[in-house]
This record gives C-alpha cells, structure tokens and sequence, in this order.
C-alpha cells in the first residue's frame, strides 16, 4: 500500500456541473485531513453554516462572493482561506466556480 496519494487534475474528478446545481465528490478522506471537491453553477449558493472542524476554501476557478463570519469577501482562482471550527460561512458563485474543501480532522 502507498503511503501517499497523488492526483494529476482534480477538476477531472467532476463533471461539468448541471445549472442551478452544486456538485461535491470527497476524494480523499485520510486520519488527518478530508479532501472535497465542488463545482457550483454561475448564481448557486451554499447558505450559511459552520463547520465543525477547521477548514480551508481553495477557489481554483471562478467568481464567487464568500462571507466569513461578518466580513464579505470576493473569491477568484488562486483565493485562499482558512477557517477555525464553527465559523459560520457562506459561499455565493457568481460565475462557474470549483472551490476545494480541506477539512482538518482532529
């Protein structure tokens, strides 16, 4: 058994995303962290929530507006963010987006 994993092109994980949808595939799911891929359509929105671990958001395509606790912030290929346990968040596409999800496991 390897002790790594290596993927070549993870927005070849996901098809391209039907409109008015949101697709997700976790794609690794390891003791220490949990890899989830999205795709939103342009005008999807995960409402707000929080997570119960730390997390980081890794836009790799796309426009998105995104709200970290109180502050609102515009999301494109290359943003970056991490976020502590029970943040609450949201996330609103406004073009096509594929955004990485890295849960912190604990």
């Amino acid at each position: 058994m390897s002790d790594h994993q290596f993927i070549p092109d993870l927005s070849a994980l996901l098809a391209d995303v039907p409109a008015d949808s949101i697709l997700s595939r976790t794609f690794f799911d390891g003791d220490d962290v949990r890899g989830v891929l999205f795709r939103f359509a342009a005008g999807q929105e995960l409402s707000e929530h929080t997570a119960s671990s730390p997390a980081v958001l890794h836009f790799l395509s796309g426009e998105a507006t995104v709200t970290l606790g109180g502050e609102t912030v515009e999301a494109r290929a290359g943003s970056w963010a991490h976020m502590p346990a029970n943040l609450k968040h949201s996330i609103h596409a406004k073009t096509p987006v594929t955004m990485l999800l890295m849960l912190v496991q604990r």
